[in-house]
């Protein structure tokens, strides 16, 4: 009888990869069902963009494979855009490896720098791929709580009364997903001076840092950073391009050339035409940030009505392409709350508790959505 590998017993199928078969089954059953759950951009990149795949798609070699390092133009252009946005300096040699989505870049580092029974610092609410990649590497998550009341930024005294012998390896991610939450130069500096202390390699996974946020920011800004810390970024929200698997890794040379030995081993280079339309996104104008953000200021405000139709609370000044709501305190399970809207209403929300045992009580709106779809959905409570 073929088992499978035992690291399986240590994971779940993604919560939105099972719960989207559910949504798409009452949808094949005629039902209205928006979905306001996940982040997946539901815009285009822009003209410019598309317009340098299509041409690049007929250069020569462009359909061979492909440097595992990706091409020297589309690393210069991560360096210059880590230097326009957020005056860091990084080496296009050695500092930078493209990745096919930041996502991939997770299961990179952790397979490069953990091994079994070392221990990771995972926030707790966070992306849920942090605990599962850390399973399947058989590695131990070591929760960390994030809370309303600390800014959803950790005790770092809390955690360094705990025994840290073990730990390899800390996840971070500001803007922070789900919850929006921004961190401080003097909180980052603060992040670094415990990794630096304790011996841990700190990540810090950055995605959302252009989506309604006048201040974008970057850890490796932070002085001596590069000893500690890795950051990764992806063009999947910025620039409308989360079907291209287009995002990269920043840090020191040692440390990338460790996650590009696992890379170079499991896949065989990005698509040349791919990285084209990449380095034209990211030498995209002022204009390409202000008028997307535009939009989803107007989408978000709406999506406040809809929080204040189900007596919900929230922080205005969060920022990213989410909405996190706190649910009345008559509410006790976020999941049953938000299926009783599923069924009853035909709306799909992020129940907090996805991302951790700190996520009971909030629900997550995507703002991915048109306008007309959310207020299809605020008049359907009314």
């Amino acid at each position: 009888m073929i088992r499978t590998a035992k690291r399986l017993e240590s994971v779940q199928e993604y919560y939105f990869s099972k719960k989207l078969r559910e949504v798409r089954g009452l949808m094949a059953k005629g039902r209205p069902i928006i979905n306001m759950g996940i982040g997946s951009p539901d815009l285009a990149p822009s003209e410019a963009v598309i317009q340098t795949v299509q041409k690049a798609i007929l250069d020569d070699g462009a359909h061979q494979y492909q440097s595992y390092q990706g091409l020297p133009e589309f690393r210069n252009a991560i360096a210059e855009f880590y230097k326009r946005k957020f005056g860091v300096t990084v080496d296009a040699g050695n500092e930078i490896l493209p990745l096919m989505g930041s996502k991939e870049g997770i299961m990179h580092i952790s397979m490069a720098f953990l091994n079994k029974g070392d221990e990771v610092l995972v926030p707790n609410p966070g992306y849920p791929t942090y605990t599962s990649v850390t399973n399947l590497v058989e590695a131990v998550p070591v929760y960390y709580d994030l809370t309303e009341g600390n800014g959803w930024f950790p005790d770092l005294d809390i955690l360094e009364a705990q025994d840290l012998s073990k730990v390899k390896l800390m996840w971070v991610s500001y803007p922070h997903m789900p919850t929006g939450a921004t961190a401080t130069w003097e909180q980052f500096s603060k992040l670094i001076a415990f990794a630096k202390r304790n011996d841990i390699l700190l990540v810090n996974d950055n995605p959302y840092s252009f989506v309604l946020n006048d201040n974008p920011q970057s850890m490796l800004s932070i002085d001596g950073a590069k000893e500690v810390c890795l950051e990764l970024n992806s063009l999947s929200k910025t620039f409308n391009m989360a079907g291209w698997r287009v995002g990269f890794v920043l840090g020191n040379a040692e440390f990338l050339e460790a996650v590009l030995k696992v890379k170079s081993n499991m896949d065989s280079g990005m698509f040349y035409g791919i990285q084209k339309g990449a380095i034209t996104a990211l030498e995209s104008t002022d204009a390409w940030y202000s008028d997307l953000n535009e939009l989803y200021r107007e989408r978000r405000q709406l999506i406040f009505q809809l929080a204040k139709k189900l007596g919900c609370i929230y922080d205005e000044d969060a920022v990213g392409m989410f909405v996190w709501a706190k649910l009345p305190m008559s509410i006790t399970s976020a999941e049953a709350f938000i299926d009783n809207i599923l069924y009853d209403r035909d709306i799909f929300i992020t129940p907090g508790t996805i991302f951790g045992s700190n996520g009971e009580g909030y629900i997550r709106f995507s703002l991915c959505v048109s306008k007309e779809k959310i207020q299809e959905a605020i008049s359907r409570f009314e």
